[in-house]
C-alpha cells in the first residue's frame, strides 16, 4: 500500500515532488510506492513519476501532461479520460489498466505493456507506439492513422 509521505508530497505540488525525488534519487524501483491511491481528477502536469508503483492507483481524469511514467507500473490502474498528452510511458506495464477515453497524443509509449488494456476511444494521434504490446487490448474506436511506429506493434485479437 501507499506510503504517506511520497503521497503527501505529491499533492502538495511538483515543486515539492521533483525536489524529494531529486534527493533521493537512489530510490529503488519498486518506489516510491503509490500503490492504490486515489489521485482522481489531481494535476500532475510535468511530475517526475519514473519508476512509480502505481498499481491498481485511481487516476482517473487526472492531470498527467509531460509526466515522466517511464518503466511505471500502472497495472490495473485507472486512467480513463485522464490527459496523458506529451507524457512519457516507455517501457511501462499497464496491462489491464482503464485507459478508456484517455487523451494520448504525442505519448510515447515505445515498448509499453498494454495487453489485456481497455482503450476504447483513446485519443492517440502522434502518439509513438512503437514495439508496444497491446495484445488483447480492446482498441475499439482508436484512431491509430498518425501514430508513429504502428508496423512494429505486437497486438492480438483486441486490434
Amino acid at each position: 500500500m501507499a506510503t504517506q509521505k511520497p503521497l503527501d508530497l505529491l499533492l502538495a505540488g511538483k515543486t515539492h515532488w521533483d525536489k524529494w525525488r531529486q534527493t533521493y534519487s537512489d530510490i529503488q524501483a519498486s518506489e516510491p510506492d503509490l500503490h492504490g491511491v486515489d489521485l482522481h481528477g489531481a494535476d500532475l502536469r510535468g511530475a517526475d513519476l519514473h519508476e512509480a508503483d502505481l498499481t491498481a492507483a485511481n487516476l482517473q481524469g487526472a492531470d498527467l501532461r509531460g509526466a515522466d511514467l517511464r518503466l511505471a507500473d500502472l497495472r490495473q490502474a485507472n486512467l480513463r479520460e485522464a490527459n496523458l498528452s506529451d507524457a512519457q510511458l516507455q517501457k511501462a506495464r499497464m496491462r489491464g489498466a482503464d485507459i478508456r477515453g484517455a487523451i494520448l497524443c504525442r505519448t510515447n509509449l515505445t515498448e509499453a505493456d498494454l495487453s489485456n488494456a481497455d482503450l476504447r476511444g483513446a485519443d492517440m494521434q502522434g502518439s509513438l507506439v512503437s514495439k508496444a504490446n497491446f495484445d488483447r487490448a480492446n482498441v475499439s474506436d482508436v484512431d491509430f492513422s498518425k501514430a508513429d511506429g504502428l508496423a512494429p506493434v505486437r497486438t492480438g485479437s483486441g486490434i
